[in-house]
């Protein structure tokens, strides 16, 4: 390209700018709004409508909130709240109501007089779900009439109309989502919305939730209710005593050191204060923490507060009472921690938190105030309950002789990653290239299916490690004993992570990450998935951070394989395979073969490559968190000792599973 033209190509002018008006940088931009476009940013919009119910009841005006799954994928979200108001405002020439819905940064929230605290504090909700929506309707029954008006894609079809009369209150929110914006999937998951609920339910005592979930599925079909009428899925979340439901339910399936989880409930320097905390058989700390309802996965200056109460006040009582006296150990403040699942709650008129997406308080004033709560009501339970006082300071005291044990089981881990030049594992098959941006690890079960994907991988950016069997259960082992294991230090020394460092000794470094994508493959059967969640296990109590960072994958090989002739087709589900003898065989089953894989090892190379590690044609299941209190209850209840909780967990889900004949 001649210069000349080239420069006149690229001319920068004030044409070159461009305004984008109303909701069109949401659509634009939809992931600096809702995180992303996938499940996660899906189920995010209808977070944001219940959390400005959820305002409502904080602020005293509203008891009941539902959920409705609706038969053609949209969803409604209804509350016994005031309404959103529906009189015009002067400055703006539309309605109150319009106005929400159509412009950023307009809401109820900025002026305290209406809400003391709440979550959606940026006035970006409820807008950006109408930006993000095929069609939403918002209907509002106020001052003894129904309002309603429709948009699509964030505009408004029409003016605010009277729809009739009623003597309810509250608002009624229907949105379906943008298929394009939301590629993936536009389908929503009862499970994921339940546990919200659930967890909203615990975090605001004496308010109902409800979620029904109104589509037709086969198991409808199959099963009707009598009349006809499908058995929809549906419950019903309430909660007395809030919190300390909240730990109950956590520990369910744990052993528990103390009968009744302790329990606060105060007000320190204007900062409301709300926790609950109970001690375990188990190893691991499990502690979640909320400010306005809101889930900060990073903690922040909340979280801070109750470790800093919790730590002080422990060890002081402890040196007062005489009790460490024979301890030669020094205790570390992680030691204060183990077996703690412990719940913490805060509101805040004037959060700060880092971002939209609001994973991690700052303000610093909570320190103080949560730490002051802790701390007083620790030490009057401490001194009113002397023997369970003795059981926690004894947890302590074990924790920190076998965190010393766990010490040199980890230095030598340490001593063997590639950070030490050791070298890596014996039985890695590392890939050539040494960007981890590029790079991927298979967690492979066995040293059969191991070689087989080391045949048939891309040696460029494919490392194999094969693992030896099951590999230690996490949830029920000492830490000395997680790091003795043979195939768990592998795993550390193959990825390059350490674990520990002087501020806290569970930490887990990852800046020398080698591989950026971290892919469990086990064989379809009982035992493949019972290693796979074992592996998952392992990484969410000492590798969350990868998880939280998108790293960890799972492989998903074909089920079958239905062939005639030369014709065949992979299938991964049930459906698939009848399409596929239908299409191959014509309807005609005889005439066509179908070879049902149950290992990894069934498959070689070439066809392993194909189904399950080519990048062009492969799917893989990325693993995150939806919910990290109710992941935490899931793993302890699956991999657990308590036989009851997982009996029924089985029970419940067993109608999605399929069992071999």
């Amino acid at each position: 390209m001649p210069i000349e033209e080239q420069k006149n190509s690229e001319e920068y002018s004030e044409s070159s700018i461009q305004v984008l008006k109303g909701l069109e940088a949401v659509r634009m931009r939809p992931s600096m709004y809702i995180g992303d476009v996938g499940s996660r940013g899906l189920h995010h919009l209808v977070y944001e409508a219940v959390d400005n119910s959820i305002d409502e009841a904080l602020g005293g005006y509203c008891k009941n909130i539902e959920v409705c799954i609706n038969e053609d994928g949209s969803i409604s979200i209804i509350d016994d709240g005031r309404g959103i108001p529906t009189g015009i405002m002067q400055e703006e020439g539309k309605s109150a109501l319009e106005v929400v819905l159509t412009v950023l940064h307009a809401g109820g929230k900025f002026d305290k007089s209406n809400y003391k605290v709440s979550g959606g504090l940026h006035g970006v909700g409820i807008s950006c779900v109408n930006a993000l929506s095929e069609s939403l309707t918002a209907e509002v029954r106020r001052d003894g009439k129904i309002y309603r008006m429709r948009f699509s894609r964030g505009v408004a079809l029409g003016p605010i109309e009277e729809a009739g009369a009623t003597d309810l209150c509250g608002t009624v929110i229907t949105f379906k989502p943008d298929a394009q914006i939301f590629t993936q999937t536009t389908e929503f998951s009862y499970d994921i919305l339940a546990s919200r609920l659930r967890e909203l339910a615990f975090l605001n005592k004496g308010i109902s939730l409800s979620i029904i979930d109104k589509r037709s599925t086969k198991d409808d079909d199959d099963g009707a209710a009598e009349g006809g009428v499908p058995a929809h899925r549906s419950d019903v979340f309430f909660s007395q005593d809030g919190l300390k439901e909240f730990v109950d339910y956590l520990d369910a399936s744990r052993e528990k050191l103390i009968e009744k989880p302790i329990y606060l409930e105060t007000e320190k320097n204007g900062v409301p204060v709300e926790i609950a905390l109970q001690y375990n058989s188990g190893f691991s700390e499990n502690v979640h923490s909320y400010v306005n309802n809101i889930n900060t996965i990073e903690g922040g200056t909340h979280l801070s507060g109750f470790r800093r109460g919790l730590t002080t006040t422990l060890k002081n009582f402890a040196e007062k009472s005489g009790m460490l006296a024979k301890l030669k150990l020094e205790i570390d403040p992680a030691d204060f921690r183990e077996g703690l699942t412990a719940v913490i709650s805060v509101k805040v008129a004037e959060p700060q938190f880092e971002g939209q997406t609001k994973t991690k308080l700052g303000n610093n004033e909570v320190t103080a105030a949560v730490s002051q709560a802790v701390s007083a009501a620790l030490e009057n339970y401490l001194e009113e309950n002397p023997r369970d006082a003795k059981l926690i300071v004894d947890k302590v005291v074990l924790a920190a002789t076998a965190r010393h044990a766990a010490r040199k089981a980890r230095e030598i881990v340490q001593r063997k990653t590639v950070l030490s030049g050791a070298g890596l594992p014996g039985k890695l098959s590392d890939c050539s290239d040494r960007d981890p941006a590029r790079c991927e690890i298979y967690l492979v079960e066995g040293d059969s299916a191991g070689g087989t994907a080391k045949q048939g991988r891309d040696k460029t950016f494919q490392a194999i490690l094969p693992l030896r069997g099951k590999i230690l259960n996490v949830e029920k082992a000492m830490e000395h004993k997680i790091f003795d294991s043979e195939e768990i230090k592998n795993i550390f020394t193959a990825l390059g992570v350490t674990i520990g460092t002087e501020e806290d000794s569970k930490a887990l470094n990852i800046a020398k990450l080698r591989y950026h994508k971290i892919i469990i493959m086990t064989d379809a059967d009982v035992d493949g998935s019972h290693i796979a969640t074992l592996i998952m296990t392992f990484f969410f109590r000492y590798m969350v951070d990868l998880i939280k960072n998108g790293y960890l994958y799972i492989a998903t090989p074909p089920l079958y394989l239905v062939k005639k002739g030369k014709q065949e087709q992979y299938c991964w589900t049930e459906d698939q395979r009848q399409v596929a003898i239908e299409e191959i065989g014509r309807g005609k089953d005889a005439s066509v073969h179908v070879q049902r894989y149950k290992g990894l090892g069934e498959m070689n190379a070439v066809q392993l490559w194909d189904t399950t590690m080519n990048p062009a044609y492969r799917t893989l299941r990325r693993v995150s968190i939806e919910s990290a209190a109710e992941a935490d209850r899931i793993f302890s209840m699956l991999m657990g000792d308590d036989v009851a909780p997982r009996r029924s967990f089985i029970e419940a889900h067993a109608k999605y599973a399929r069992i071999d004949a």
